[in-house]
């Protein structure tokens, strides 16, 4: 069984799909991390993620990686979606992506082209989405918790500015997938979505309309 679990940043959509794969016992990757692996492979060395040649070259990153708190960091993530735009990084990354995902006994992906382009044929999807400013209240509260001292406009624009890149790039384009159920999370309290998503899962994989 294969979950796809789409949206653009602060969604919910990594909480949500780590619940899903509490819920359903299946294992999860954030494949957003290794987007975020190759923009702070590319800061570590020196390099522009506008540059496709600099952004390709950083796609070979060890596991170890993955582990650096400096991932979730707000300044990694614009350089996640700066190095997305260039298809040869996704190309680069979608064979470890769909190794995941067709692994035996199935997964949970996360991220923003899971159900469009990696895993298409995904048993389940869903994209998760939430207001600019809902999204941008999230960042600041995690930025307030994490001892930062964030500013909300600067964190409008950055979510603005992701958006307009991840939607207008020219392969791979965030958008709903066919057959994608939408999970607005604006309103929601975490338990709340979690339910929610759990019912549209259930039901698309028992081929009925969700309630």
């Amino acid at each position: 069984m294969i979950i796809a679990v789409d949206g653009p940043a602060a969604s919910g959509k990594g909480t949500i799909a780590k619940a899903l794969a509490r819920h359903y016992g299946l294992p999860c990757l954030d494949t957003g991390l290794l987007y975020r692996a190759v923009g702070l492979s590319v800061l570590k060395r020196g390099g522009d993620p506008d540059i496709k040649a600099d952004a390709l070259a950083a796609c070979d990153f060890g596991d170890e990686i993955l582990a650096d708190p400096a991932l979730r960091s707000e300044a990694v993530g614009s350089l996640a979606s700066r190095v997305s735009v260039h298809q040869a990084v996704r190309d680069a990354l979608i064979a470890r992506q769909r190794d995941f995902a067709t692994q035996p006994g199935g997964a949970i992906l996360d991220g923003r082209d899971i159900g469009t382009v990696i895993a298409p044929d995904a048993d389940a999807k869903i994209f998760v989405t939430a207001s600019v400013h809902v999204r941008a209240e999230r960042r600041y509260k995690d930025s307030l918790a994490q001892g930062g001292q964030p500013d909300m406009d600067s964190l409008i624009a950055d979510i603005q500015a992701r958006d307009t890149r991840d939607m207008s790039r020219d392969h791979a384009p965030l958008k709903i997938a066919d057959g994608a159920d939408l999970l607005d999370t604006s309103d929601l309290t975490i338990d709340a979505a979690v339910q929610r998503a759990i019912a549209l899962v259930d039901a698309q994989l028992e081929g009925r309309p969700a309630g």
